[in-house]
C-alpha cells in the first residue's frame, strides 16, 4: 500500500481520538511497565533487598501490655459517697483517663521507680548499625561533658514516650498499656509499672483532694458548731423573756388550753347527766307508787322492798276486802299499812331528789368554773401570739443550723475514713507478661511494604522515565510528534546496544567499511531487511511522483546517515539497478574517506568543469555502485553555493540521464545549511535519527524550519535501534519474528 504523509494535525487528532478511550489509557499504561519492566525489577529487587538487609540487622523488639478498667463498682466494706462526689463515667471519662496515663507525670515516676535513667536502652544511643553510627557520630561531634541527671531523665523521658502505647478499646471502659522494649522482661515490668503508678497516682490524688476536703470541713464544722450553739441560746433567752415554757415539745399555755377545754367538755356532759337524772326523779314522783322498772332502775334496796311490801299488802287487801268486805278490820288496817308504805316511799323518792338536784347544783357550778379558766387561758394565749411566731424563727434557724452542723460532722467522719482507706476506680484486669515472640520488626510486612514500596516507587520512576524520555523510540512517536511516517527501525550494528554507545562519546571519523556493505555481506539480515523496506517506500512513491533522486539527511553528525545512505544505493544496485552513489556532504566527507580514499577529484571538481565525470567515478566492483566522492574540500568556505549552483544542478540531471537512482549522502541539517538548497533538484529526503538519543524537539525544531524539505520529505529512519529494547516498546519490531523466520537459511543474527 502506497504510504502517503498525513498532516501533524490530522494525526495529532486521529491520536487524540484513541487515546481518549480508557481501554487505551489502560494499555499505554501496560506499555509504560512493558518498556520500563527491567528498571522497576531492578528498584522492586533493591527494595527487597534493603528491606533484608534491614531485618537482618535491626535489633528485635518486644511489646509486653496489660489492660486496665475503669470500674464504678468499690468494695462494700468502704462503699459510700464521696466527700467530693463520684463522677459518671462517660467516654470523656475514659479518654480523659487515657491521657493522664500518657501524662508526664506517671512516664516520670516509672523511670524513677524502675531507675531507667541507668539503663543503657533510655539513654545509649540505640541498638544496631543505626544506633552505632549515631553514637559514632555523637561521640565524635561530643564537648566531652557528662549529661547532668536532668539531661538524662528527659533523654529517658523521650525514649520512654515512644516505646509506650495507651489505647481505648473501642467504646468499652477498658484500657490498654503497652510498652516495647528490646528485653522481653523488661518490657512486662515496664508495662506493669505504668498500671501501678497510675493507680497510684490515682489513690494519691484522691488523698489529697480528701486531705484537703477534710482541712475545709473542719475549719467549717467550727464555724457551724459556734453559729448553732448561738441559735439555741437565742431560743432559750427569748422563752425566758416571753414567760413561754416548752413541756414536752409543746409551749405551757398551749398545753392549760388543752386540758381546760378538755375538763369543759367533760364538766358539761356531767350537767346534762345530772340534770337527765333530776328531770326523770321530778317525773317518778309524779306516780304514786313507782312501777318496778323504774324501782329497777333506781337500785334502790329501800324503795325495792317497801314496793314489794306495798305489792303484797294490795294483794291481801283485795282479798280480804272480796271476802270480808272493805270496812273489815283487817281490810282497814292494811290499808293503813299500804298508806304508810307508800308515805315511806315518797319520803325516799323526794331523798333521792334532793341528792340528785345537789349533783346538777355543783355539775353547773363546776362547769361555770371551767368556763372562767378557759376564758382566762385563751386570753393569756392571745396575749402570747406575737413572741410564738418569733419563737418558731428562731427555732428553725436554730435547728438549721444544727442539722448542717451534723451534716458536715458526718462528712468530716467520712473523709477521714477515706484517708484511712483510699480506692479506686480503675484496676488491672490482665497484668503484662514476658512476651514469647517479638513484635517487630515483622518480617512479613516489612517484605510486603518493601514490595508496595518498590512497585509504587519503580512505577513513579518509569513515568518520570517516560515524561523524560524525549527521544523517539517508536514509529508511532514519529508520526504524532513530526507527523511523518516511518519508514523503517534499523538495528544496531557491530554488536554495540544504544545504552553502551551513549556512554561513549563521538567518535569523529570514517565509517567501518563492513557497515558500508552490511547489506551485501549480510542479506538476510534485519538490518537488510529494513533497508529494503526503505527501497519499497521509495518505489512506492515513485508512482505518485518521480522519486529518482534520493537525499539522506540528519539532525546532528554521527547519526548514521551515510552508513544507510551507502547501504541503500548498494542494495538497490546489488538488484540490478544503475545506482550512483555522491557523497555531498561537501563539510565532511566521511563517505569518500571510507569508500574511496586514495580520489584525488570528485564532485566538487566535475562541477567546476575540471573533470569529466566519468573520470571522477569509481565502480565497486561487487555491486557495480558507482560511486562519486567529494573531492578536494579542505579549502572550500561556501559549500550552500556550490550545491545551489547552475552546475550542480546541470549535474544532477546529467546523472538522472544516466542512472536509475541517485542517492545523495547530504550533510546533517543542524549544523549547517547546505540540506536547504537542494531542494530544487532532489526528489525525496529520507530523514536519519538515531534511535533513543537524538532529543524530539531538536529534530521537530529542524523540520519544521524547513518546510521546502518537509515538502519532499519520503519519511524517517530510526537507526541504531537496540532491538532487545525495542522489542518492548514495540513487540513486532522484536529480534523473534526475524530469528524465527529466517532460521530456516541457518541464520541467526
Amino acid at each position: 500500500m502506497l504510504q502517503v504523509n498525513k498532516p501533524k494535525s490530522e494525526i495529532n487528532r486521529e491520536m487524540v481520538e484513541v487515546e481518549s478511550s480508557p481501554s487505551q489509557t489502560l494499555i499505554s499504561y501496560l506499555e509504560i511497565i512493558r518498556r520500563q519492566f527491567p528498571t522497576m525489577i531492578a528498584i522492586v529487587s533493591a527494595c527487597v533487598v534493603l528491606a533484608l538487609l534491614y531485618l537482618f540487622t535491626a535489633a528485635p523488639k518486644f511489646t509486653s501490655t496489660a489492660s486496665m478498667v475503669i470500674d464504678t463498682r468499690k468494695v462494700q466494706l468502704f462503699q459510700q459517697q464521696s466527700v467530693l462526689g463520684d463522677i459518671a463515667v462517660d467516654s470523656a471519662t475514659v479518654e480523659t483517663q487515657v491521657e493522664i496515663l500518657k501524662s508526664e507525670n506517671i512516664s516520670l515516676a516509672v523511670i524513677r521507680d524502675l531507675r531507667l535513667i541507668e539503663d543503657p536502652e533510655f539513654t545509649g544511643v540505640g541498638a544496631g548499625p543505626v544506633g552505632a553510627v549515631i553514637g559514632f557520630l555523637a561521640d565524635m561531634f561530643s564537648d566531652g561533658h557528662a549529661q547532668s541527671e536532668f539531661e538524662l531523665t528527659r533523654k529517658a523521658l523521650d525514649r520512654f514516650e515512644k516505646n509506650r502505647t495507651i489505647k481505648r478499646l473501642g467504646l468499652t471502659y477498658v484500657m490498654e498499656i503497652g510498652y516495647t522494649s528490646l528485653d522481653p522482661v523488661k518490657a512486662a515490668r515496664i508495662a506493669n509499672a505504668i498500671a501501678d503508678a497510675y493507680i497510684v497516682d490515682q489513690l494519691e490524688a484522691k488523698y489529697q483532694a480528701t486531705r484537703r476536703a477534710s482541712v475545709w470541713l473542719q475549719d467549717r464544722i467550727k464555724e457551724l458548731r459556734t453559729q448553732a450553739s448561738a441559735a439555741q441560746k437565742a431560743v432559750v433567752d427569748f422563752k425566758s423573756a416571753n414567760n413561754i415554757v416548752d413541756t414536752g415539745g409543746r409551749l405551757m399555755n398551749e398545753q392549760q388550753l388543752a386540758e381546760v377545754n378538755s375538763q369543759l367538755i367533760m364538766a358539761h356532759a356531767a350537767t346534762a347527766e345530772a340534770k337527765a337524772r333530776l328531770d326523770r326523779m321530778n317525773d317518778i314522783l309524779k306516780q304514786e307508787i313507782p312501777d318496778a322498772n323504774v324501782a329497777d332502775a333506781l337500785k334502790n334496796e329501800t324503795i325495792v322492798k317497801l314496793r314489794a311490801q306495798y305489792v303484797d299488802m294490795a294483794s291481801k287487801e283485795s282479798i280480804w276486802s272480796t271476802k270480808y268486805g272493805r270496812d273489815h278490820l283487817a281490810a282497814v288496817n292494811l290499808r293503813s299499812q299500804m298508806a304508810e308504805i307508800k308515805k315511806n316511799i315518797s319520803a325516799e323518792l323526794k331523798r333521792i331528789q334532793e341528792s340528785y338536784k345537789s349533783d346538777y347544783d355543783i355539775a353547773v357550778t363546776r362547769e361555770e368554773s371551767i368556763k372562767s379558766s378557759l376564758a382566762n387561758v385563751v386570753s393569756e394565749s392571745q396575749l402570747t401570739n406575737q413572741a410564738q411566731i418569733q419563737l418558731r424563727e428562731l427555732e428553725s434557724n436554730a435547728q438549721s443550723y444544727q442539722a448542717m452542723y451534723d451534716n458536715f460532722l458526718q462528712r468530716y467522719m467520712e473523709s477521714v475514713q477515706q484517708q484511712s482507706f483510699p480506692i479506686t476506680e480503675a484496676r488491672v484486669i490482665s497484668a503484662a507478661t514476658t512476651p514469647l515472640k517479638k513484635s517487630s520488626p515483622k518480617t512479613l510486612i516489612v517484605l510486603a511494604a518493601s514490595l508496595m514500596g518498590g512497585l509504587l516507587l519503580s512505577f513513579g520512576a518509569a513515568l518520570a522515565r517516560e515524561l523524560t524520555d524525549r527521544v523517539f523510540r517508536t514509529t508511532s512517536q514519529v508520526e504524532e510528534v513530526l507527523g511523518v511516517n516511518c519508514i523503517a527501525i534499523l538495528p544496531t550494528l557491530g554488536g554495540v546496544s544504544p545504552a553502551l554507545d551513549r556512554k561513549s562519546p563521538r567518535k569523529k571519523g570514517n565509517p567501518q567499511p563492513d557497515l558500508l556493505r552490511y547489506v551485501v555481506e549480510n542479506p538476510l539480515s534485519r538490518f537488510s531487511e529494513a533497508i529494503r523496506s526503505l527501497k519499497v517506500a521509495v518505489d512506492l512513491n515513485s508512482i505518485v511522483r518521480e522519486n529518482r533522486v534520493l537525499a539522506t539527511t540528519s539532525t546532528l553528525p554521527n547519526e548514521g546517515k551515510s552508513t544507510i545512505s551507502t547501504n541503500l544505493a548498494q542494495l538497490i544496485a546489488h538488484g540490478g539497478a544503475r545506482v550512483i552513489l555522491v557523497d555531498a556532504d561537501l563539510r565532511n566527507p566521511s563517505l569518500s574517506r571510507a569508500l574511496v580514499p586514495d580520489a584525488k577529484v570528485g564532485l566538487v571538481d566535475v562541477v567546476a568543469h575540471k573533470v569529466s565525470l566519468e573520470d571522477a567515478l569509481t565502480i565497486d566492483p561487487t555491486t557495480r555502485l558507482a560511486i562519486l566522492p567529494a573531492g578536494t574540500t579542505s579549502k572550500l568556505l561556501h559549500t550552500n553555493e556550490i550545491l545551489a549552483s547552475k552546475a550542480m544542478h546541470e549535474l544532477v540531471t546529467q546523472l538522472r540521464s544516466k542512472f536509475d537512482y541517485v542517492v545523495l549522502d547530504m550533510p546533517p541539517m543542524a549544523p549547517v545549511v547546505d540540506v536547504r538548497v537542494t531542494s530544487s533538484f532532489v526528489d525525496s529526503y529520507v530523514f536519519v535519527v538515531e534511535w533513543g538519543k537524538t532529543k524530539t524537539d531538536v529534530v521537530q525544531h529542524n523540520i519544521r524550519n524547513s518546510p521546502e524539505i518537509l515538502d519532499k520529505l519520503l519519511g524517517v529512519v530510526l537507526n541504531k535501534a537496540d532491538t532487545k529494547l525495542l522489542a518492548r516498546y514495540e513487540s513486532y519490531h522484536g529480534r523473534y519474528y526475524y530469528q524465527k523466520y529466517y532460521a530456516r537459511y541457518g541464520y541467526v543474527e
